[in-house]
């Protein structure tokens, strides 16, 4: 196994093109590590930590800012308004006739216009959310106290922050290797190890060898299952018919079409973090306003959601309904049996056409349950730990671990595809 992996690397090595990408991809990360470590001015560090240390909503959207909401750097948001805009995007599909042809039917062209409006409604999703922040802060005492020219000059950068980190990740997509976005998040996840583990290692307690131990076997359980589900199949045999042209037989070798059990891959963990997140950032700022019904009511809102029970119940449905929503996005069975009837492609025993799709549909239907089912239940076993411990740490650990794993195991597949290519 080393010997293959020593192999794998060399090959890499060899590969000019592969080395470009990989050498892209470290460079744009390293430049967003960068900008992470930029604060905006005029920041109190010990209320900021204070105001940090037991939040577990603000702990989870650090994860959608690569760590840069921990030190409020001018990428703090992070890509979540991106995400935000994309999911929108997305469900717009649903409503939207025009919008669903232009993604799914239209090819490149119609992908590359759709990318383009999640791209322009992510602007006053990140002026949005910038200004809601620094307000939130603001009150906090966290921030001191800003004028208006300041407070606008600031939500600009902030938005622009954003924006910046928006475009490296689609520049990772488009020269690099593997998905920007995901990437931004994983080198954000990675870039705070080394800060937990001195964490650990100073607080380290005896009497809580236990907890570690449950979490260390939680985190294996997470690893493992990933690695299965990821990488687990469903191959449909499919036959090419014979056909004759001129003196030479084309055609009739089997061979089979492979379905993932999660075709999703990471991108609903991430969409049903943005959907919890997004309306509690409204409510955290909301609650502050001056008005006594609505602070009322988004402290009622808010201690509904911030309910530890009610939160996992949330992220479990959501893990569940985004894995289908985003297969049955991306993955038409109606496009498949299309392409394989043109091709002179059949499935033995199943008509083309409309019966292959149904058949298809049914087969996508019944894989993606027990993957939707395998990654709700993933995803909500650290807050099962955190509920039963009292220790928020293993519920984001528990979510950056699942994020970190999928993004990875979607790397090595992209490098593998690549040296196959070269192989060929």
């Amino acid at each position: 196994m080393f010997g293959a992996l020593i192999q794998k690397i060399v090959l890499i090595g060899k590969d000019e093109q592969l080395r470009k990408r990989l050498l892209f991809v470290m460079g744009a990360l390293i430049l967003f590590r960068a900008l992470a470590a930029i604060p905006i001015p005029g920041i109190d560090v010990v209320a900021l930590a204070e105001f940090f240390s037991n939040n577990q909503f603000l702990g989870l959207l650090n994860i959608f800012s690569g760590g840069g909401l921990s030190n409020l750097s001018v990428v703090m948001l992070g890509v979540a308004p991106y995400i935000t805009a994309s999911i929108i995007m997305q469900l717009l599909t649903i409503m939207s006739p025009k919008l669903k042809a232009m993604y799914q039917e239209e090819g490149d062209l119609g992908k590359k216009k759709f990318t383009q409006y999640s791209r322009m409604l992510t602007v006053p999703l990140a002026l949005l959310q910038a200004f809601g922040f620094l307000v939130l802060l603001q009150r906090q005492g966290i921030i001191p106290g800003l004028e208006i020219f300041d407070l606008v000059a600031n939500v600009m950068i902030v938005a622009a922050g954003s924006v910046l980190l928006m475009w490296i990740g689609e520049l990772i997509t488009e020269f690099g290797i593997g998905n920007g976005v995901s990437l931004i998040i994983f080198a954000g996840i990675v870039a705070g190890l080394p800060t937990t583990i001195s964490q650990l290692f100073f607080t380290f307690d005896v009497s809580q060898i236990p907890l570690y131990i449950g979490f260390l076997v939680a985190a294996a359980l997470i690893i493992g299952g990933v690695v299965i589900i990821t990488e687990a199949e469903r191959p449909i045999p499919i036959t090419y018919a014979r056909r004759v042209r001129g003196m030479k037989v084309y055609g009739g070798i089997s061979t089979y079409l492979p379905i993932r059990v999660n075709q999703a891959g990471v991108i609903p963990i991430i969409f049903a973090l943005s959907i919890l997140l997004f309306p509690q950032m409204i409510l955290s700022f909301l609650v502050n306003v001056n008005n006594a019904i609505v602070t009322a009511i988004s402290s009622v809102m808010l201690n509904i959601l911030s309910n530890s029970y009610i939160y996992a119940a949330l992220y479990f449905i959501l893990v569940f309904l985004f894995t289908y929503f985003y297969t049955a996005v991306t993955f038409d069975p109606n496009t498949i049996a299309t392409n394989l009837q043109k091709s002179g492609a059949f499935i033995p025993g199943v008509r083309p056409g409309r019966t292959t799709s149904e058949y298809i549909g049914r087969i996508l239907t019944r894989l993606t349950l027990v993957g939707a089912v395998f990654l709700g239940l993933i995803a909500v076993l650290p807050l099962g730990m955190q509920a039963v411990t009292g220790i928020t740490a293993f519920a984001i650990g528990g979510t950056a671990l699942l994020i970190a794993v999928s993004v990875v195991l979607d790397l090595l597949r992209r490098i593998e595809a690549q040296l196959s290519i070269r192989e060929y």
